[in-house]
């Protein structure tokens, strides 16, 4: 019998089958959980479950401490190396998310484009009096040039989506992908991505080489008129380059999932009508949050039964 300590509530019953074969210890909060009680709940367990939230570096990290199940694809707030030499198993949440999220990424293309929120805002405070000709006009979707940084699974979502609105479709990502899988999309250099789409979506995961890989000049060279949506990890953009690229060009609109601080959002960003700003909705629907469980949940009683997790990290 295992001690499992889980970091926050979370959807769904499958945290009741570690119930039954071990001692399960469940915050009862769905909010991010302070320091020393992550450290307390670490220390006196053999497993981990996690939130994105959540720091595990090596002051959580201990001898013996099994498994961190990550409830997230990405990994960024955990020190793998830390993990790696504490002999720990890391797992995340790979597959089950994809839908969601590309869905999510190609909403928000589609709401900043042609300027949603602004326009219900509009309605909503009863300045609408009718049909006018030249009134909150968007840009074109169909038929646009979509770019996607990152061709991994949710990219090549993202990809797909675009194939089905008859978009031109090109990507980066460090090598060429099989054409089958990036929708027959064109693989580019990222300046060149961002120099020729209408559309740029993020979809990288968080790392040393990714953090600001949108800096202000890369902002600065994206094509006049263009909508980036960022559903990956806010720091992979730099926020105040961002606002001001919105605020003065060249960008015409963005749709943010994540920021670099969550939960703070950049205060130029809130101050500016052509940016979407939704809170790291990614995964949030029912049926993929409690899949996301379901993966913490085999990852943890592959690693206590002595079996290779099919989600392991490391």
């Amino acid at each position: 019998m295992a001690r499992i300590f889980v970091t926050r509530r979370l959807p769904g019953d499958a945290l009741e089958r570690l119930r039954e074969a071990h001692e399960l210890e469940i915050r009862d909060a769905d909010t991010p959980i302070g320091r020393e009680e992550l450290i307390a709940g670490a220390r006196r367990s053999e497993v981990v479950i996690c939130a994105l939230t959540d720091r595990i570096d090596a002051g959580v990290l201990h001898p013996g401490l099994k498994v961190v199940a990550n409830y997230a694809v990405g990994v960024d707030n955990i020190d793998l190396a830390a993990a790696r030499e504490a002999g720990v198993v890391v797992t995340n949440t790979p597959d089950v998310l994809t839908d969601a999220t590309a869905d999510l990424a190609f909403a928000l293309l589609l709401a900043a484009a042609r300027r949603l929120p602004e326009a219900e805002r509009f309605l909503r405070a009863g300045r609408w009096e009718g049909f006018r000709a030249s009134a909150l006009l968007g840009r074109r979707v169909a038929g646009a040039h979509l770019g996607v940084v990152g061709a991994g699974r949710i990219g090549q979502a993202v990809l797909s989506r675009g194939k089905g609105f008859g978009m031109e479709l090109s990507y980066w990502s460090r090598e060429p992908k099989d054409p089958a899988r990036v929708s027959g999309a064109t693989h580019r250099p990222l300046d060149e991505l961002l120099e020729r789409c209408d559309f740029v979506s993020l979809n990288v995961a968080l790392t040393p080489e990714t953090r600001h890989l949108l800096d202000a000049r890369r902002l600065e060279r994206m094509k006049p008129g263009a909508v980036l949506v960022n559903t990956s990890r806010g720091p992979v953009v730099d926020e105040a380059a961002l606002a001001r690229v919105l605020a003065e060009g060249p960008l015409f609109a963005a749709g943010l999932d994540v920021y670099e601080e969550e939960p703070r959002v950049h205060p130029a960003l809130l101050e500016l009508e052509n940016v979407v700003l939704i809170p790291h909705l990614g995964s949030a629907t029912d049926v993929c949050r409690e899949a996301m469980v379901e993966l913490c949940v085999d990852g943890v009683e592959a690693v206590l039964a002595g079996r290779e997790p099919a989600n392991r990290v490391i």
